[in-house]
């Protein structure tokens, strides 16, 4: 029997699983594949601790953890990445014949096997997590993407290809092409494309400088420079870059946008391209739209309960305004997705207009604004309300006229869900109202606004405990249950956060509920800061207030919660 069906059949007979968990897990199996093991943990049902514990019990085999481990590399010399790879294997000590392997499946006899007849040597399995895993092979045997880029670009000086510089700005289109068809430029825009991917970066930036240029990630919300390749080959790669996604490689004058595709890591992952010219050349900014890694349920946000019940009790309203507003890369399409998810069913017919639609959502219809030919938010906003929706999500208001049919389509008997870009809650009032928004309208539509960051977790692996002052602790409240200073963790650095102290981010938000006193409050034409007092005292809780909840919990450090939000204002 696998080792899945193994973990399983013991965890039923201890009572940690139900047939009724198993039949969850069975019918996401059945639709997507996977391993029931893994959808069980996705779903909430399981720790990866359960399964290692129980994997542990029926092997007697140790468990380790690979991040806190140096291989030496004549070990990893022994086992080739393909055999890595295709076992999830990675070779941890030699001691004379025994060669000690860390494995995700050590009942796997036919790796084992295999990789005994490749080394001709004893093989003695440890156990290790899957995640740990796939980040040990890709750390332990893909070469730095920095000595990547320098082979490249030895490959395309070898090919003694004379590509761009200022002065021959005016390459004619058939050279480019010619030059752009050449292995080595396919190769290093594949290899920064596929290694920001396998960072985690959400966005990828290109920037031409005077002497060279620059190649930046960023990585949970921070940019990191992470190649500087010569200036002779930047047109080479905006020009690769252009013919991937349809652009006109002619044209360097006017910004382009457009949108491209790779297959990484065996899935589709789409890149949206914005080509913009600068003094120095064409700068490129590509967002990295992984489903993988947004589309998420709304429980796994982050969110504290009491936000995620008001969020999801105004969400399920059958009609009315739902806002999330913050700034640009806080998460606010994240969060209207996570949403709609939650609201989908076969039962309400749900329509999304966006500019562009950024992940195709199964079983929703998603309308694309083009305003080249006339088809604008509030255009489509028009015709979709005579397709008797239920719900509209609309990608962002922008002006008021499409603010004006959002509105009226909130007081016939609608949800919309859409976003503004606003800093807090409160301010969102304000926002509408500078639009030429009558209050009156807003009191009658908006059931709820929500403003939205994102902060980065710390890294788990290598966080720091330590007390803070007295002052500090006075200061943002760091107090535990009992009245004593907590301790609170700050950043360290390792293998598995890339030396950043953290890994991957979640949502901080404040939800404001349009209460009845709120709404009168509109009426008055009340400002921003008297919104904010009366929304606290009804329950509000700020995106500071929650950042100190998650600093408290070990979730973030204090620093990351100052460097994201404002300080509150004195009620």
């Amino acid at each position: 029997m696998p080792i899945d069906g193994k973990v399983c059949e013991i965890l039923l007979s201890k009572g940690k699983l139900t047939p009724d968990d198993m039949k969850k897990a069975g019918e996401i199996y059945t639709a997507k594949g996977g391993r029931l093991c893994d959808i069980l943990v996705k779903i909430g049902v399981l720790s990866k601790a359960d399964i290692l514990a129980v994997v542990n019990e029926i092997t007697g085999y140790p468990l380790i953890t690979l991040s806190r481990l140096h291989v030496d590399e004549d070990l990893l010399k022994i086992i080739p990445k393909r055999i890595a790879d295709q076992y999830q294997v990675v070779p941890v000590s030699r001691l004379g014949n025994f060669l000690t392997i860390a494995m995700v499946d050590p009942l796997n006899i036919f790796a084992i096997d295999d990789i005994k007849a490749l080394t001709k040597l004893e093989i003695s399995p440890v156990i290790a997590d899957r995640d740990d895993m796939k980040d040990a092979i890709s750390s332990f045997w893909d070469k730095s993407a920095g000595d990547q880029i320098n082979e490249i670009v030895d490959g395309l000086a070898g090919a003694e290809m004379e590509m761009v510089a200022e002065e021959k700005d005016e390459m004619s289109s058939g050279e480019l092409l010619r030059i752009i068809e050449e292995t080595p430029v396919i190769k290093l825009t594949n290899m920064i494309l596929s290694q920001a991917v396998k960072e985690k970066a959400s966005d990828v930036l290109i920037e031409p400088m005077e002497n060279g240029f620059r190649v930046r990630y960023r990585i949970d919300g921070v940019l990191y420079i992470k190649h500087t390749p010569p200036k002779k080959y930047h047109c080479a790669l905006i020009s690769r870059l252009k013919v991937m996604a349809n652009l006109n490689i002619a044209e360097r004058r006017l910004p382009q946008d457009g949108r491209l595709q790779l297959r990484i890591e065996d899935r589709p992952i789409d890149f949206r391209l914005a080509i913009m010219p600068s003094i120095s050349g064409e700068k490129a900014s590509l967002r990295i739209l992984d489903k993988e890694q947004t589309l998420v349920e709304i429980e796994k946000l982050g969110l504290s309960d009491h936000d995620l019940n008001v969020i999801c009790a105004n969400s399920e309203k059958p009609h009315g305004m739902v806002l999330v507003c913050g700034p640009t890369g806080s998460g606010k399409t994240t969060t209207l997705y996570s949403i709609l998810k939650h609201l989908d069913s076969p039962g309400k017919n749900l329509v999304t207009v966006e500019d562009p639609v950024e992940y195709e959502l199964k079983g929703i219809n998603q309308v694309s604004v083009n305003t080249e030919i006339g088809l604008t938010f509030a255009g489509c906003l028009r015709a979709i309300l005579r397709q008797d929706p239920d719900i509209i999500l609309l990608g962002e208001i922008r002006d008021l006229e499409t603010v004006d049919i959002a509105i009226k389509a909130a007081l016939t008997g609608h949800m919309v869900l859409s976003t503004l870009h606003t800093n807090t809650a409160c301010g969102s009032i304000v926002r509408l109202v500078n639009m030429g928004v009558e209050p009156f309208l807003i009191a009658s539509s908006v059931v709820m606004i929500v403003a939205q960051r994102l902060i980065r977790r710390i890294c788990q692996e290598c966080r720091q405990p330590y007390t803070p002052s007295e002052e500090i602790a006075k200061k943002y409240g760091l107090y535990d249950k009992n009245g004593k200073i907590a301790t609170i963790y700050k950043p360290g650095a390792c293998s598995r956060c890339m030396n950043s102290g953290y890994k991957g981010r979640i949502a901080i938000v404040e939800c404001l509920e349009v209460t009845p006193v709120i709404k009168d409050m509109f009426f008055k034409h009340a400002g921003e800061h008297e919104l904010e007092k009366q929304g606290r005292s009804e329950g509000m809780v700020t995106l500071r207030e929650n950042g100190i909840r998650n600093v408290l919990l070990g979730i973030t450090s204090l620093e990351e919660v100052l460097r994201v939000t404002a300080e509150d204002r004195k009620i």
